[in-house]
């Protein structure tokens, strides 16, 4: 992409990016879709949704841009509701040059909110792709559905690559509560990675997603004390984060990937820097959330903005 004829190497970025309830404006019976109707107390109609996806996709082709002056190859999103939405964001305005195609799975959540993968035709292609439950129960024992992990195989620019896309359960019932839910889910990418490293233990992957958990919580920690470089460990501070609950800043947002990208010496894809994308034009300018990732709502009020994430992004150099 950036092309230096001297040391003829091209450079990606992988992101990934929360879109805050994604959703069509008709009714999914089978789902609890009803907030994002137009009859809703949010009043979720055609021109409200034309907007967002029209700014999604801005913020989109932005993405990494400054870095190296294209959008990126390859992005995990989150919270979309229907392979429609995601028909309609890729061949937005800002996006429809672009040549995205998605993977998209239908998750057995509640609310009817999946992952999806999008990806540049140009440079990556899809050979396989698969969905993993991850099975919780709730203190009666009953099933308690969240989002499958999305797991996509196939080529950038020829590297074999395994991408897995991750929307983990909420901490909305208190995160010690909550806690065993995304230990329970980080143990399922553990064991997706064992049966990956068993068919090759050489196998590059990038495991992505909003995992409603901190680069310090005990279910991040898992992964990096199991063979995994968390890159974004660095970028949460008290000052910085992909989104922001009662005036903390939190990195739920966080691509991850294994040590093979790290490898300095006869490698040819490798890992340079990750990054949180937060330009001003996506915060709040002004009043008590001034600063924070500019939203579509705040409760049922509209404010029209993009999503009330940050995306994250990792950049990755390709020698020829």
């Amino acid at each position: 992409m950036s092309h230096d004829s001297q040391s003829e190497k091209n450079i990606y970025s992988i992101g990934f990016y929360n879109l805050e309830n994604l959703f069509d404006t008709i009714d999914d019976p089978a789902t609890l879709d009803n907030d994002f109707t137009a009859n809703s107390a949010k009043k979720w109609n055609e021109k409200r949704f034309r907007k967002k996806i029209k700014k999604l996709g801005r913020v989109i082709s932005a993405i990494g841009y400054d870095d190296i002056k294209h959008p990126p190859a390859i992005l995990g999103v989150a919270e979309v509701e229907n392979a429609y939405v995601l028909k309609e964001l890729i061949s937005s305005k800002f996006l429809r040059k672009k040549e995205y195609d998605f993977v998209h799975i239908e998750s057995p959540d509640e609310r009817g909110i999946d992952t999806a993968l999008l990806y540049r035709k140009e440079y990556f292609s899809v050979k396989n792709s698969e969905s993993h439950t991850v099975y919780l129960t709730n203190e009666t024992g009953e099933r308690d559905y969240t989002r499958d992990v999305l797991h996509v195989y196939g080529e950038l620019e020829g590297q074999p690559l395994h991408i897995l896309v991750n929307h983990w359960p909420s901490r909305r019932s208190g995160t010690e509560e909550t806690n065993h839910k995304r230990v329970a889910a980080a143990e399922k990418n553990l064991e997706i990675i064992n049966s990956i490293y068993q068919n090759d233990p050489n196998s590059r992957i990038v495991i992505m997603g909003d995992f409603n958990d901190d680069p310090n919580s005990e279910s991040l920690q898992l992964l990096s004390q199991n063979g995994l470089y968390n890159p974004m460990e660095t970028l949460h501070t008290k000052y910085s984060g992909s989104l922001s609950h009662k005036r903390n800043w939190h990195l739920f947002d966080q691509i991850i990937m294994s040590h093979n990208f790290l490898k300095g010496h006869e490698n040819k894809f490798r890992f340079l820097n990750a990054k949180i994308h937060g330009p001003k034009d996506i915060q709040e300018f002004k009043g008590k959330f001034k600063g924070l990732p500019f939203r579509t709502y705040v409760g049922k009020k509209y404010k029209g903005g993009y999503s009330d994430h940050f995306p994250v992004y990792a950049v990755f150099s390709l020698e020829d």
